[in-house]
């Protein structure tokens, strides 16, 4: 008999007269929302231009669209083509099905974030920096689309907080799975508010804070990934290279790669010291 469980919503779409509304795509623009308000706070704090970010987010948010849905058909091509799929071609364009995946949003999205960036004369360093804790917060708040869409679980388990799955998304009666969309979302949490914690108690270069969340989140999505299953008929389709999912080589290289940039950029030499006695930091957001 199960004692406690985290249950799955009984639906994802309401109805207003003919249009749907989606629980996954409100969680998307709360997240985008968050992130750009705490992004702006960040940007205006360190001496940014007001209105900015707002500039700057709507080419990002475009671009980490496309790049999350790119990434994630590429990886998971078996649902929508050859002979294991599961969906008709046409719905890889249905980004509303659940399927965006961070890699993509990050990688497309910074190039969309530099492109403003060079069109306003800003910086890139300090821009990545100001939107580092919002984008690890806006990560949060969208694994909660997950949930409704009742996707991105984990395996079994007999832990309390199991999560019930329904057998139209892969479950089994009686059977309750690691909610990963909830590990993912916690541990996105916590590193947003470490990442404050970071740029506030020490000095450091343009770039830096955002290579910290590139580390954190990484580390956490690499043991998160080691839980999840994408089931198919019952048997877990994910593509693994050496044991190991596509998604936890991409952490390990991108947390390899953070590594190596924060050491790159480590100070040479201790930080000059201002006429007070403080270590002098770096303000300038333009360049």
């Amino acid at each position: 008999m199960l004692l406690a469980a985290i249950p799955s919503p009984a639906e994802g779409v309401w109805h207003l007269g003919f249009i749907p509304i989606r629980a996954y795509a409100l969680c998307m623009v709360a997240a985008v929302v968050f992130g750009v308000w705490l992004s702006e706070r960040r940007w205006r704090a360190a001496g940014g231009e007001k209105g900015a970010i707002y500039d700057i987010a709507v080419p990002g948010v475009i671009w980490g669209l496309v790049g999350a849905r790119l990434y994630h058909v590429i990886t998971d091509w078996q649902t929508y083509f050859g002979d294991r799929a599961i969906k008709e071609p046409y719905r890889a364009l249905f980004i509303w099905e659940g399927g965006l995946s961070i890699w993509g949003a990050v990688a497309l999205g910074g190039v969309g974030v530099w492109l403003a960036c060079r069109r306003r004369g800003l910086a890139l360093g300090p821009m990545a920096d100001a939107i580092a804790p919002g984008i690890a917060f806006g990560q949060a708040i969208a694994r909660w689309g997950n949930w409704f869409n009742q996707e991105l679980y984990g395996r079994p388990t007999t832990l309390p907080w199991g999560l019930e799955i329904d057998r139209a998304h892969g479950g089994e009666p009686g059977v309750l799975y690691h909610p990963t969309f909830l590990y993912e979302s916690l541990w996105t949490v916590a590193l947003g508010f470490l990442l404050i914690l970071i740029g506030r108690q020490f000095t450091l270069r343009h770039g830096q804070l955002f290579a910290f969340y590139v580390a954190g989140y990484t580390l956490g999505r690499f043991w998160i990934e080691g839980l999840r299953i994408d089931p198919v008929g019952g048997v877990d389709h994910a593509v693994t290279f050496l044991s190991l999912r596509i998604n936890q080589w991409t952490s390990i290289a991108l947390f390899a790669g953070a590594l190596v940039y924060l050491w790159m950029t480590r100070p040479k030499n201790p930080a000059p010291r201002d006429v007070d006695g403080r270590a002098s930091t770096e303000t300038e957001v333009k360049g």
